[in-house]
């Protein structure tokens, strides 16, 4: 065989209880798995793992690495994890499909999430040229897609707050169709983000449709993560059961002052509809701040017509008085309906490096060391920077957290942001975080609980039959970690600090990090849907 790896103490991301075996891979496959006590296995290669953990490469249900990878194919943020797969396209915005005009648009509009992209050469205009582009550039770890129901709106509607004819619905439904056959896994949406958001239930319904006729899920962002997100999680669980189409809810978390101690609500719910036939899965991150944009927080009808139209609003002065009554008193549509509050909103990156003393502090303080209101600064912050500044909103509960990463139905997501100077530490901590601390440290998950979590729960909603798991025919997609000393070392103060106990990661079998350290082997692909 090309390698042995010996010694093992295998978690195989089924949740059964772990055992000790040597594991041989050949050709980019687990081919053999001796168990202790048997004949073992002789390869090229030899790796001892020491009685340290073996499991299948952890999978990153959602991560916004759309141009990262591009741009940074070493890829250490997420190697170093363990992770060898992350689902991109996330929340109904990313760069494909489009065109020429649309692409404009979707890279001013997501900056903060992947930069503007002026270091990348967008040689794709469909699902299938970004996969191709990623095989042929080659990239540290796997990565498959979801079709962005937004942008896809965009190709059809443009950016306006408009049913969309019967025609522009077809429109988007050969465009699904489309990225379907050439490769998606699912389909995305961000409704709390323009275009997105103006999609009625119908019309995201026919959609669905369409995704469950090629077997994949719906990735929705749904429509409230505060006041009235359990009307909002049970709208998606509505709608997904009306289209025949599995239901994947992306970071699923009860934020705001309005959820506090409210996990098991959501929960029942889910357990309702599973119990009758629902295919549902979820995930989060093990933290309790989120991540967004500034721009995110303002009211849906500011967005309306795209960046600059924004851009346009925002210096009105009579239109700027309007949206800052909206989100300080009404609660913004795009704040989840919550009256947004300048403490807990910090500035965690800014695309206009004049704005950088802003970063690291909430709106308020940065407010309050100019000595003028908070909108004043935010509102500077949102033209100054074009509407590029990215944010930490510090708005979790620990007990809700707790509570949904327990469900049977939980995945792991680390919805990492990579732009920015202080990004949130889930980008490069989650899954460490994820073992280190809620298992090793709290015990909210047994250690084979959470590795299937991380990993066979995953592969199964992503319908990859051979990955996952430890088994003889599977890829070989593998971590080696201590579970006495991994844990991440990421914070808010320093967000690109690297895990600690993750010695070994290989992807096909081959190593991308190595007694610790991060190789040259670009071995990861474009992963498409099966069948």
């Amino acid at each position: 065989m090309d390698l042995v790896i010996r010694d093992a103490r295998v978690i195989d991301g089924t949740g059964a209880p772990s055992y000790r075996a040597d594991v041989g891979v050949e050709n980019g496959r687990i081919t053999h798995i001796a168990r202790e006590g048997g004949p073992r296995p002789s390869g090229t290669r030899t790796l001892d793992a020491d009685g340290q953990a073996l499991a299948p490469g952890f999978i990153d249900m959602h991560a916004h690495s759309d141009l990262a990878i591009l741009r940074d194919p070493d890829h250490s943020a997420k190697a170093a994890q363990g992770v060898t797969l992350e689902v991109l396209g996330q929340d109904g915005l990313s760069y494909a499909p489009t065109d020429d005009t649309t692409l404009a648009a979707i890279r001013e509009a997501i900056t903060g999430w992947n930069g503007d992209g002026s270091d990348i050469d967008f040689d794709w205009r469909t699902v299938g040229g970004y996969l191709d582009r990623i095989d042929r550039q080659g990239v540290a770890i796997n990565a498959a897609y979801l079709i962005p129901q937004g942008s896809v709106r965009m190709l059809a509607t443009g950016w306006d707050d408009r049913p969309a004819t019967a025609e522009e619905v077809g429109k988007m439904k050969r465009l699904v169709a489309e990225g379907m056959e050439q490769g998606a896994v699912g389909m995305s949406s961000g409704l709390t983000y323009t275009p997105g958001m103006y999609a009625s239930d119908a019309e995201l319904t026919e959609l669905c449709r369409v995704v469950a006729q090629y077997d994949g899920y719906y990735c929705p962002h749904h429509r409230s993560y505060g006041a009235g997100a359990l009307e909002a999680y049970a709208e998606m669980v509505a709608l997904t059961r009306e289209a025949g189409c599995a239901l994947h809810l992306a970071h699923a978390t009860m934020n705001f002052g309005v959820n506090k101690g409210r996990a098991p609500e959501l929960l029942a719910l889910l357990d309702a509809a599973v119990a009758d036939g629902a295919d549902i899965t979820l995930d989060t991150y093990p933290y309790t701040p989120g991540c967004t944009t500034l721009a995110a927080m303002l009211p849906s009808w500011a967005n309306e017509g795209g960046p600059e139209a924004t851009l346009a609003r925002l210096r009105d002065p009579a239109t700027t008085a309007r949206i800052r009554h909206v989100m300080e008193v009404e609660g913004a549509d795009g704040c989840h309906g919550v009256p947004i509050e300048w403490d807990r909103i910090e500035i965690s990156g800014v695309s206009n490096p004049e704005l950088t003393d802003h970063v690291g502090r909430t709106v308020a303080e940065s407010a309050a060391a100019r000595g003028e209101e908070p909108w004043t600064t935010a509102h500077r912050l949102l033209v100054e920077d074009r509407l590029g500044s990215t944010i930490l909103q510090h708005v979790g509960h620990e007990e809700n957290v707790r509570a949904i990463m327990r469900h049977p139905v939980h995945t792991g997501g680390s919805d990492g942001i990579l732009q920015g100077a202080k990004p949130h530490p889930r980008a490069y901590g989650t899954f460490p975080q994820y073992l280190g601390r809620y298992v090793r440290e709290l015990g909210i998950l047994s250690l084979e609980e959470c590795v299937a979590h991380l990993t066979g729960r995953a592969a199964a909603r992503l319908r990859l039959p051979d990955r996952g798991t430890v088994k003889e025919g599977n890829v070989a997609d593998l971590v080696v970690f201590d579970p006495d000393t991994v844990a991440a070392t990421s914070t808010f103060e320093e967000p690109r600090s690297l895990p600690t106990g993750i010695p070994h990661v290989l992807v096909a079998g081959r190593p991308v990090i190595e007694d610790g350290r991060r190789t040259d082997v670009l071995a990861g692909r474009a992963v498409r849907r099966v069948g």
